[in-house]
């Protein structure tokens, strides 16, 4: 009986998933077994649990005129502070942009005497945070279980709805190793389907201890 209840469930589920094929991870498939949802439900509890992380990342901003591509470290809060550092390229390394959860500032430590400029949020730099795409997630109305096979192994993608009217910034994804239940790889996608910013963890540490020092001035 179980194991025709499974059966059922995963052809529902196979139904329901969207499947469709995407540059930065190959094609999407609906689960294939009972391991591959439990692999999805960890992984929303990954994020649901997510209260801090820090993150070395690699940011590629595409544009119909080509890209430009970012290393840089962040930190942040689920309560919405946050501080991301521009490694490279050299021209911009040093680059700091911090947010208490009410202002924002950048300034760039390796200019002496340093000036601190207030500056206004931006979509462009917000929703390339992982706590961004959990709170898009939260409020989706639609959710879907995808899988994606790559060569470094099996991913669950993760997919959410970027609220608003922005004309490049409509949809997310998320890339998780069903082994290490880590994320991999964030996508935003414009409302054509186009790829317009993706963020490659290289290093995803979770639930570290982050000093209030971090986010401020």
């Amino acid at each position: 009986m179980k194991t025709r209840k499974l059966a059922i469930l995963l052809a529902l589920l196979a139904v329901l998933t969207l499947i469709t094929a995407c540059g930065a991870g190959g094609a999407l498939r609906g689960p294939a077994d009972a391991a591959e949802i439990t692999a999805f439900e960890q992984a929303k509890r990954m994020l649901f649990e997510l209260q801090t992380y820090r993150a070395i990342a690699t940011v590629e901003y595409r544009s119909n005129k080509g890209s430009n591509t970012y290393e840089t470290v962040q930190h942040a809060r689920i309560t919405g502070e946050y501080r991301i550092e521009v490694t490279a390229p050299e021209a911009v390394a040093g680059s700091i942009t911090t947010s208490d959860g009410r202002q924002i500032h950048q300034f760039n430590n390796r200019v002496n005497g340093r000036v601190s400029l207030m500056v206004q949020e931006t979509p462009e730099r917000s929703e390339i945070f992982l706590t961004s795409f959990i709170r898009n997630y939260k409020q989706s109305e639609e959710v879907s279980i995808s899988v994606a096979d790559m060569d470094e192994g099996v991913r669950t993608v993760l997919e959410a709805t970027i609220p608003g009217n922005h004309p490049y910034l409509s949809m997310a994804r998320l890339w998780v190793d069903n082994s290490t239940m880590l994320p991999v790889k964030l996508v935003i996608f414009d409302a054509d389907g186009a790829e317009r910013i993706v963020v490659t963890y290289h290093v995803f540490e979770y639930n570290v201890i982050l000093d209030d020092g971090l986010f401020a001035i």
